[in-house]
């Protein structure tokens, strides 16, 4: 046990980059009733396109804040419009399924284009260990945790703070009422996508140093993000960030003191008795919607 405050802060590494991409899911869901089954890949490409950047002669900061853009583009704005608004309005199934098989014309586009070998990505902290209340920890570990809780609150703070937080939120509890006093809704639900599509950069920024660029890599981080958001209540921010943080650690220690080859089941495990207790989530409200 010796080494279990650095497999916590592992864990809460890993934990905060699905609580990120598990925000996404939350928000697109309370907003537009958008459940997006391509998230996965969506932290896949931005690593791509980072990539891309790199090979063509950019700089690494250049790649990184023209990923950002790209992702911003296409994953944000032209998601929306080119996949959402067409199928919304044939109901959440229909867009359930397209997104489903955006997440496959994804996957193998870039193992098309790209490569379907794993990659090497520069990482924005660099390697070594540090030593926090007298343990040796991994300073790649504890900087992810570090700068995925500075966007968590940075998020946190423009949804309770700000006034175009406070019309998302309203947007998300009641859009009707939400046009009645004067919020523009649309507007909203697509700034909700593009913060969807800021989150998924980030996030495919931090972790894919840790594993690699690699084309299946989003269906580990779909499923983990879609679980954690599901643990800790799909239709709460604060949730999806708990549920993020919960299984990254459940994972990690699961790895360590079980076996690396049941670690997936655990959260499994979690996720079926959660739906059977509690099935809002550990900090989710109870909804009269249906999937």
């Amino acid at each position: 046990m010796s080494n279990l405050p650095d497999l916590l802060i592992a864990g809460l590494a890993t934990g905060a980059i699905y609580a990120l991409i598990a925000v996404g899911f939350t928000l697109l869901w309370q907003t537009s009733q958008t459940i997006n089954f391509a998230q996965g890949e969506f932290v896949m490409l931005p690593a791509f396109l980072m990539l891309a950047a790199m090979h063509a002669g950019a700089p690494f900061w250049l790649a990184v804040a023209l990923g950002i853009v790209l992702s911003l583009i296409l994953l944000g704005l032209g998601f929306k419009l080119l996949l959402v608004d067409p199928m919304l309005r044939h109901g959440v199934l229909p867009l359930a399924i397209a997104t489903m098989a955006l997440a496959i014309g994804m996957k193998e586009a870039v193992k098309q284009f790209f490569s379907a070998e794993a990659s090497p990505f520069p990482s924005i902290i660099p390697a070594g260990d540090i030593n926090v209340l007298g343990h040796v920890m991994s300073l790649q570990s504890v900087g992810v945790l570090v700068l995925a809780i500075v966007v968590v609150f940075g998020l946190t703070a423009l949804l309770n703070r700000t006034s175009i937080g406070h019309q998302m939120q309203a947007t998300a509890q009641n859009p009707t009422v939400a046009r009645i006093i004067g919020v523009p809704v649309e507007r909203m639900i697509l700034l909700t996508f593009l913060i969807n599509a800021f989150l998924v950069a980030i996030a495919s920024l931090l972790i894919t140093p840790i594993y690699l660029a690699k084309f299946s890599s989003g269906e580990v981080l779909g499923q983990a993000a879609f679980i954690a958001a599901i643990v800790g209540g799909f239709n709460q921010v604060r949730g999806a960030i708990a549920g993020g943080l919960l299984i990254g650690v459940v994972d990690n220690l699961a790895a360590a003191y079980i076996s690396t080859q049941y670690r997936a089941a655990v959260p499994m495990i979690l996720l079926i008795v959660i739906i059977l207790f509690r099935p809002q989530g550990l900090m989710g409200r109870a909804e009269e919607r249906t999937v």
